[in-house]
């Protein structure tokens, strides 16, 4: 049976051509929407009136996009957050909704400990310093054997844990649902929020955007750390306070902090670039070759169990 995906993804397909080759394999018929069109509500709705399938970024489902979408049957993330996915109206509607969890999680690891690095050791300001023709003394901090918290012990967290025993850190974790393995394998120890912020010399953030974790991070908890304490988020913004950190920075009660994610993105304008002790990256965490392949893999496979009246292998709802 010919089936219709419609993809407003920018990334789906676009470093691997695997995951579009898995669809067409299966005779479905794929497009692919332009930013014009996503960028638009009444225009996206009208692309979707069609549809069986809808692979999605970080693009907004709201009910206006779905108002037409009477053939859908599943939105596939792509990728793992669906706090951009109205989930009330696609189960209104009947749609499935799918995620790739875990898919980015060696990327993402992989970025937080090279943020960490960055902010630590000054790296971006010394490589702009060498590019003036200024050869300064900066003198950083290790992470070797120091105090590491994870809020979140997830898949991306678990990797970050597994990363953090190459620099023979401690490490102190907090989770509202704690994976016992972790502490049975010695991996890390379970602590109050309150005793992480006050134990860990550097901080990682690997939890849903949710009701509980909006803000989570504001001036009561920056208060708490150590004023040699760096943060680092990679996982959606709106879990630190931006305005709450701003102020922790520039007043140095803690050292420094690097954020992937933001309350609005693109980042414009913020007062948070102008400080010494700050990195941005372009929310780029999950965004490795090998990484969108998998994602990418995951999010089609999701599809093709759904259109195929098979349980696919990541429901949300």
């Amino acid at each position: 049976m010919m089936f219709k995906v419609v993809s407003s993804s920018p990334t789906f397909g676009l470093y691997s051509k695997d995951p579009v080759t898995l669809l067409q394999s299966k005779n479905y018929h794929i497009e692919i929407l332009q930013t014009e069109i996503t960028s638009n509500e009444e225009c996206f709705a009208e692309a979707l009136k069609e549809a069986d399938a809808l692979i999605v970024g970080v693009e907004k489902i709201t009910p206006a996009v779905l108002q037409y979408a009477k053939k859908l049957k599943v939105i596939a993330k792509h990728g793992a957050g669906v706090d951009n996915i109205d989930l009330d109206e696609a189960a209104k509607k009947g749609i499935m909704v799918t995620n790739a969890p875990g898919a980015n999680r060696h990327a993402v690891a992989d970025l937080v400990f090279g943020l960490f690095l960055s902010i630590a050791r000054q790296i971006p300001s010394a490589f702009q310093d060498v590019k003036a023709n200024k050869w300064p003394r900066i003198v950083g901090n290790e992470l070797f054997q120091k105090t590491i918290g994870v809020i979140g012990t997830g898949r991306i967290g678990k990797e970050v844990i597994r990363r953090a025993q190459g620099f023979n850190m401690k490490v102190v974790c907090y989770d509202l649902f704690p994976d016992e393995q972790i502490q049975q394998q010695r991996l890390g120890k379970y602590v109050s929020f309150e005793e992480l912020l006050k134990e860990s010399d550097f901080i990682t953030i690997h939890t849903d955007l949710n009701n509980e974790s909006q803000a989570m991070i504001g001036s009561k908890e920056l208060s708490l750390m150590k004023e040699s304490a760096f943060i680092v988020n990679t996982a959606r913004g709106g879990i630190i306070d931006e305005h709450a950190l701003y102020d922790s920075l520039e007043s140095g009660f803690i050292k420094g902090a690097a954020m992937d994610v933001f309350d609005k993105e693109p980042l414009s304008n913020s007062p948070l670039l102008k400080l010494p002790n700050f990195i941005a990256t372009p929310h780029m965490a999950g965004y490795t070759e090998e990484a969108l392949r998998e994602v990418g893999m995951l999010t089609a496979q999701n599809v093709i169990d759904v259109l195929e009246a098979r349980k696919p292998a990541y429901i949300v709802t």
